[in-house]
């Protein structure tokens, strides 16, 4: 069942699931080009080659994988479907409550509200745990695949900008990252306040 015996455009693949990246990107363009810069780090906070790539690598395997659920079957009533919509539910969520948070904070500050008080980036997260969703409920090996090479780059990524971020906000993203984890768990008490 993890490699689908025919691949065909349907009603029923893993595009629906993976749409909500789409509406996502409207969203964020339709709200202007303040929030379109904010939503990359600058070219020039990456120092290393292996930094240049990283984000291209994670782009080009996001957008096959985009593809390539076009083309995916679900397997509507399965196991792997009801498990592939555990997995991705909570992701849809986390997704929606960031973008809320990231479009709704002022450009000048921080983010630090709603999602982002349990997660540095929960972005990140959330497009790990609908991607991994997904590819669970099309019970495709290939899809998780590519899920886990996304977020090996996505880690690459959230360092990148936790470095810009303290080069950027100073003590106050020191204080931030010492109290907020980077990808899910228990918040800790803020030690300088």
């Amino acid at each position: 069942m993890f490699i689908p015996t025919s691949l065909h455009i349907g009603i029923w693949n893993a595009w629906i699931l993976m749409s909500i990246f789409i509406v996502q990107m409207i969203i964020v363009f339709c709200a202007g080009a303040h929030l379109r810069e904010r939503s990359h780090i600058p070219h020039a906070a990456r120092y290393t080659a292996l930094e240049k790539y990283t984000g291209v690598l994670g782009n080009m395997v996001w957008l096959f994988a985009l593809g390539y659920s076009v083309f995916l079957p679900l397997y509507l009533g399965t196991l792997w479907f009801i498990c592939g919509l555990i997995i991705y539910i909570p992701g849809l969520l986390l997704l929606s409550l960031a973008t809320y948070n990231f479009m709704h904070t002022p450009l000048d500050q921080m983010i630090q509200s709603g999602a982002y008080k349990y997660s540095r980036h929960p972005m990140y997260l959330a497009t790990f745990l609908i991607c991994l969703g997904t590819g669970v409920a099309a019970a495709s090996w290939l899809f998780i695949l590519l899920s886990v090479i996304m977020a090996f780059c996505f880690r690459k990524e959230a360092l990148i900008e936790e470095r810009y971020c303290l080069d950027k906000y100073k003590e106050q993203y020191r204080d931030y990252m010492n109290t907020v984890p980077r990808w899910f768990g228990t918040v800790k008490p803020n030690a300088h306040k």
